[in-house]
């Protein structure tokens, strides 16, 4: 349940779920949003796993070549919201103040999800001592997620709501959220990218070291934003090649 995936090729598969849907896409879009990935939608209004006898194959509607597809518009600045943490406290985002920030939105039952973890983890522990803060945003059961983070250790602070985090995920431009996706900012709280699918450790590096490049005043936002959609491009070049 924790390993790590492999993104495939640039395919999206949607599954339709009863009163709302959620999918399974695979999907390569441009820009902020670059990249191939896994992604599970969100039932609107709704913070658990569908039943397998609730799906249905429903196309690929949501295609970024098709007119139904609308990527995000993503805020220049970090929306400010509260949630509760894991001891049920409610907690600003802005706790974070002065920290570039890896807001990772996830759910239990979403398999891609899971498989980051580990990566997330992993972040956590290089970045921590640079001033980079991994936040996970769990829109689900507060009993489930406080179960799965204790029983797989989850060290880095998260967040956890159902309506009020679908909120949030709308703040930054994703009112039909797509799990997971992955929110950069920078210390002064610019939001640098946003990432939709499962994140992998080559783009992590990538969007973190352009990150660290506009905290230290090499380059300009809007500079950074494009050096981070040409690398995601590369980055998925590569792979198909």
């Amino acid at each position: 349940m924790r390993a790590a995936g492999v993104a495939g090729a640039a395919l999206i598969a949607l599954v339709a779920v009863g009163a709302g849907a959620w999918m399974h896409a695979r999907q390569q879009a441009a820009g902020n949003r670059a990249g191939t990935h896994d992604e599970v939608a969100v039932p609107a209004g709704h913070a658990s796993a569908p039943s397998p006898s609730d799906q249905a194959a429903y196309g690929d509607a949501a295609a970024p070549g098709n007119a139904a597809y609308q990527p995000p518009k993503i805020p220049d600045q970090l929306p400010i919201f509260s949630l509760e943490d894991r001891t049920g406290k409610t907690t600003s985002i802005a706790a974070w103040a002065g920290k570039s920030l890896v807001i990772n939105f996830w759910a239990t039952w979403c398999a891609p999800c899971r498989r980051e973890i580990p990566l997330l983890e992993t972040l956590h522990s290089e970045w921590v001592g640079r001033g980079v803060t991994v936040i996970g945003i769990a829109v689900d059961h507060r009993d489930q997620v406080l179960k799965f983070a204790d029983q797989f250790k989850i060290p880095y602070p998260l967040l956890i709501g159902e309506q009020d985090a679908l909120d949030a995920a709308a703040a930054f431009g994703m009112a039909s959220p797509v799990f997971p996706f992955t929110v950069f900012t920078d210390r002064r709280g610019e939001v640098v990218t946003l990432f939709v699918g499962e994140l992998h450790r080559p783009q992590a590096d990538l969007i973190l070291s352009v990150v660290q490049n506009l905290n230290d005043g090499r380059v300009h936002l809007p500079e950074a934003r494009q050096a981070i959609a040409d690398g995601l491009s590369a980055l998925a070049a590569k792979r198909a090649g």
